[in-house]
C-alpha cells in the first residue's frame, strides 16, 4: 500500500475479495478517483494488512474461504487498534438476515453486487467522511474538533466569503471546576454546548458551523449579519441559566471563596462568558492562524472586564477592540 505521504489528500482503502477480477475492478475505479488502494484475496491476508497499514476504510466481501467477512469484521471490531476503521460489506446476497448480521457485527454499510460505479463511490465517500468527522469530534459534546475547525475556517477564507468567527470561553472556569468538582465542570461545559446548539438552530443559518476547541472553549462561524445577535443571545442565556450550576450561597455572595496553597482565602468572581468576535470582510484575512491570533487578543481584552462580554475589533483603526451590546 502506498504511503499517505505520497498523496497527503488521499485516503487508504483495503479491498478484500476472493475473486481477482472484482478486486481489480474496484482497485481501478477507486484509484481513478484519487484513493490509495491495497487488495487482499482472503480474510487472513486482510487482517495482516489492516494491522500493518491502518487503512481509512475496508471494503470486505462477505463470502470468502477460511475466514468469511463476518469473522473478519468481528475480529476488527474486537481489537482496540482497528475497531474504529469503517467497513463496507460487499456481497452478492441481498437477503435481509445477512444484512442485519453484518450490521450487528459492526459493518457501517452494505454494497450489493451488481452495483453501479456511482453508487459505490458515493457510499465510500459518505462512510469515509462520517468516519473522519467522528475521529475529529470532541468526545464530551460531539461537536467538531480542532482539525475540523481549522479546515472549515480555511475553506471559508479561501472561498472569499464574508463571515464572522465567534470564540466563546467561560471566565473563571478553572476555579469553578476546582471548587465544585470535575463532574460539575463537565455539566457547565455541556450546559454551554446546549445553549450554543439552541441558539444556532433558532437564530443561525444553514451554513453555520459549530466547533469545540476543548475544555470550555467553543467556536461558531456564521454570517456577519447574524453574529452580534447570536453573541448577545448566548451571553444572556448563559448569565440567566448558569445560576442553576452554583450554590445559592455563592450566588448571593457574588463570588467563590477559594483557599490557595498558602492557606489564604481568594475571592473569585462567578462564571461568566467572554465572546471574541472576528469579522472577515473583503478577503482581508488569508489564513486561519490570523483569525486565531485576533480572537486570542480580543479574548484577553474581554477577560480583563467584569462579567459576560462580547468583544470585537473596533471599526476605527486606532483602537484594538470594542464591546458589543
Amino acid at each position: 500500500m502506498t504511503s499517505r505521504e505520497d498523496n497527503r489528500d488521499a485516503f487508504k482503502i483495503l479491498v478484500v475479495d476472493d475473486e481477482e477480477h472484482i478486486r481489480r475492478i474496484l482497485q481501478f475505479q477507486l484509484e481513478k478517483n484519487g484513493y490509495i488502494v491495497a487488495t487482499a484475496e482472503n480474510g487472513e491476508v486482510a487482517l495482516g494488512i489492516v494491522h500493518k497499514e491502518a487503512p481509512d476504510l475496508v471494503i470486505l466481501d462477505l463470502m470468502m474461504p477460511k475466514i468469511d467477512g463476518f469473522e473478519v469484521c468481528r475480529r476488527l471490531r474486537a481489537d482496540f487498534q482497528t475497531n474504529q476503521i469503517p467497513i463496507i460489506m460487499l456481497t452478492a446476497k441481498s437477503d435481509l438476515p445477512d444484512k442485519i448480521k453484518g450490521l450487528q457485527g459492526g459493518a457501517n454499510d452494505y454494497l450489493i453486487k451488481p452495483y453501479s460505479n456511482e453508487e459505490m463511490l458515493l457510499r465510500v465517500k459518505n462512510v469515509i467522511e462520517w468516519s473522519q468527522t467522528q475521529k475529529n469530534a470532541n468526545p464530551l459534546t460531539g461537536f467538531a474538533g480542532n482539525k475540523a475547525i481549522e479546515k472549515e475556517l480555511q475553506k471559508r477564507i479561501e472561498t472569499g466569503q464574508s463571515f464572522a468567527f465567534l470564540y466563546i470561553d467561560i471566565d473563571n472556569f478553572k476555579a469553578y471546576n476546582d471548587y465544585y468538582g470535575y463532574q460539575k465542570g463537565d455539566e457547565s461545559i455541556l450546559f454551554l454546548a446546549d445553549i450554543i446548539t439552541e441558539t444556532v438552530n433558532s437564530l443561525g443559518g444553514s451554513e453555520d458551523f459549530v466547533g469545540h476547541v476543548g475544555g470550555d472553549d467553543f467556536v461558531i462561524m456564521t454570517s456577519v449579519e447574524r453574529a452580534e445577535f447570536i453573541s448577545q443571545h448566548l451571553v444572556d442565556e448563559f448569565d440567566r441559566g448558569s445560576l442553576v450550576l452554583m450554590n445559592e450561597e455563592d450566588i448571593r455572595r457574588g463570588y467563590l471563596e477559594i483557599r490557595n496553597r498558602l492557606g489564604e482565602i481568594k475571592r473569585i468572581p462567578l462564571m461568566s462568558l467572554t465572546i471574541a468576535l472576528v469579522v472577515n470582510e473583503g478577503q482581508r484575512l488569508k489564513h486561519f492562524a490570523q483569525v486565531n491570533d485576533i480572537a486570542s487578543e480580543l479574548k484577553r481584552f474581554g477577560k480583563a472586564m467584569t462579567g459576560s462580554v462580547v468583544v470585537r475589533e473596533r471599526r476605527k483603526e486606532n483602537s484594538p477592540a470594542e464591546t458589543v451590546g
